[in-house]
């Protein structure tokens, strides 16, 4: 099944305790692509101005990529600069934010865009995101969006509005937090599904994801790594792996929502661990099934059976 994602394409300057990149690669729709099409035929609608290098839309094909929905204006790209801290990678500074062609981005879906199944709203505006959705032929198969603080800050109706509409919503703790204005994590996910989606996926850095629907809840952990490099793609190549396996085996029960959330937790962990997407440029099949084992070895453990309890010690009263 083939995925429609609309968001940014960028370049990056990007310094961490790894090193600094400038000039990078970048956008939640590259992340995104990039990481979807190893599972699914992923279609971009983005804007990019007249310095977006040739290479890099031959990148995002040498993936499938289809490009016909990035548009070029006049002008420069989305460029975006910030620095990670040496204490805590999962906490950064923007240094700079230039909009260039990206603040007049109003997306134009194609015929063929229109109708396709699954539909991810990366983070951009979201009356935007609502407007996108409209757009659509017929109401997709699956519909996901992904949002930050800006939008949660200065456009919270816009917002309510576009959450209203779609089946999986993607935020990192504080996000749903803010939103939702409860503490605490569970009572936040659940207020939001009140409100519309029937998923709500909290990102949580290096401590895994929360997935959570009416009837579940499932935590999946981050892989363990040795070093983070940049870490600036890795929500975005989390929702490409989480969106592309369910676009690809149509599963959209439980057991689907909890395979997909530990292959967005493996393709985050291939993002973070160089600058760009240059790590996930060359992965293969191979790679990525053994990261997807090794994170569900990471958890799994042989339950009680139906005949066994807990070693309790004598004594301790059991029945109730």
């Amino acid at each position: 099944m083939s995925v429609l994602v609309v968001g940014s394409v960028a370049y990056d300057t990007v310094k961490t305790p790894a090193g600094t990149r400038d000039d990078a690669l970048g956008g939640s729709a590259t992340f995104f692509s990039i990481a979807g099409s190893y599972f699914a035929s992923v279609s971009l609608v983005a804007v990019v101005g007249e310095d977006f290098l040739d290479e890099h839309v031959r990148l995002l094909e040498s993936h499938s990529v289809d490009t016909s929905g990035l548009e070029r204006s006049s002008g420069r790209s989305f460029r975006w600069s910030g620095v990670y801290s040496t204490e805590d990678i999962n906490a950064r500074e923007t240094l700079d934010t230039q909009l260039n062609v990206f603040a007049d981005f109003s997306p134009s879906l194609g015929a063929d865009h229109r109708t396709k199944p699954y539909l991810f709203l990366a983070n951009i505006e979201p009356g935007l995101q609502s407007n996108v959705l409209e757009q659509m032929a017929t109401r997709p198969e699956l519909v996901a969006l992904d949002t930050m603080n800006f939008w949660i800050d200065g456009s919270r109706e816009a917002l309510t509005k576009a959450l209203q509409s779609v089946d999986v919503v993607f935020m990192d703790e504080g996000e749903a937090r803010s939103f939702s204005r409860e503490v605490n994590l569970t009572a936040a996910a659940r207020n939001i599904i009140s409100m519309g989606p029937k998923t709500v996926v909290v990102k949580r850095g290096e401590h895994g994801v929360l997935v959570f629907r009416k009837d579940m809840v499932f935590a999946a952990p981050a892989f363990p790594l040795d070093q983070v490099v940049d870490p600036t793609g890795a929500g975005d190549s989390f929702a490409g792996g989480f969106i592309g396996y369910l676009a690809a085996s149509r599963d959209l029960t439980d057991r689907g929502f909890r395979r997909a959330a530990i292959l967005g937790s493996a393709m985050g962990s291939f993002a973070v661990e160089s600058f760009s997407t240059d790590r996930l440029n060359g992965l293969t099949p191979n790679e990525i099934e053994k990261r997807f084992r090794a994170l569900t070895a990471l958890t799994q453990f042989d339950p009680l059976a139906a005949d066994e309890s807990l070693p309790w010690r004598d004594g301790v009263a059991t029945s109730v």
